[in-house]
């Protein structure tokens, strides 16, 4: 029977890092609510795994984040299932390049739309659950919020923007909502990387002390630190990244 376990809403869940960490949520005894916008087969395949594992445990949602209706309504199925909500876990991101003088309206809304509109709504629809659940925010940085990557002006600006809002409302929600965030390195390569040059991975490894890339558990464990055995740190961005930020 799970209908007393934390809950949690991870978007972004159906693959790769989200994945893995609404599968490390679960292992602690979590309930999950699975978000995906395309990937309804990957959602549902990791949704059946986890209700064989625990039925009742998990449920898929879907959503385009780029749509602040669809923002709302996420966050309200979301609570209507359960009928709480301990933790949310905004992992749900879109990164390419938009250089200057090329970047299109487009660029701009679906990049800010994505990365830190959502977030920002989707926490505001939850957060009388999360209050009431004294619950916590775990929000996906990156490296690259402080030191920018070439060419991503959008995307850097972007997670800047979701760094300084998980600060924000680390002092605005305390003492009832903890909120804080994880800075992966470099963990896994987009999935279409047979577009980046070979040679620019290699030189990314060996600017990173610890001389290697890292996995989905790196992050996820950190974020499954930061929503359960974490009680007294809020308002941190944890770099995750072997040690590359020291060399950027």
């Amino acid at each position: 029977m799970t209908a007393n376990a934390p809950v949690a809403l991870v978007t972004g869940s159906a693959h790769r890092l989200g994945a893995r960490t609404a599968e490390m949520l679960h292992d602690r005894g979590w309930n999950l609510i699975i978000h995906y916008r395309s990937r309804q087969t990957q959602a549902q395949a990791l949704t059946e795994k986890l209700n064989e594992d625990r039925p009742g445990s998990a449920i898929c949602l879907q959503g385009d984040l780029t749509r602040l209706d669809d923002v709302h309504r996420l966050g309200k199925e979301a609570l209507a299932h359960w009928g709480r909500l301990d933790g949310l876990v905004n992992n749900a991101s879109v990164f390419y390049p938009t250089p200057n003088g090329e970047a299109m309206h487009e660029d701009w809304d679906r990049i800010m739309n994505t990365n830190l509109r959502a977030p920002f709504f989707l926490l505001q629809t939850c957060l009388t659950a999360l209050r009431k659940s004294h619950g916590s925010v775990v929000n996906l940085i990156d490296i690259y919020s402080e030191k920018p990557l070439s060419n991503h002006p959008l995307y850097c600006a972007s997670k800047a923007g979701l760094a300084a809002m998980t600060r924000s409302w680390a002092k605005d929600l305390a003492p009832d909502v903890r909120v804080n965030g994880v800075s992966p390195g470099a963990i896994l390569w987009p999935e279409n990387d047979g577009a980046i040059d070979r040679s620019y991975q290699k030189a990314i490894v060996e600017k990173t002390p610890l001389a290697t890339t890292g996995n989905p558990d790196d992050i996820a464990g950190t974020i499954v630190f930061l929503m359960c055995d974490a009680p007294f740190v809020t308002g941190q961005i944890i770099s995750v990244d072997g040690g590359r930020s020291l060399n950027m």
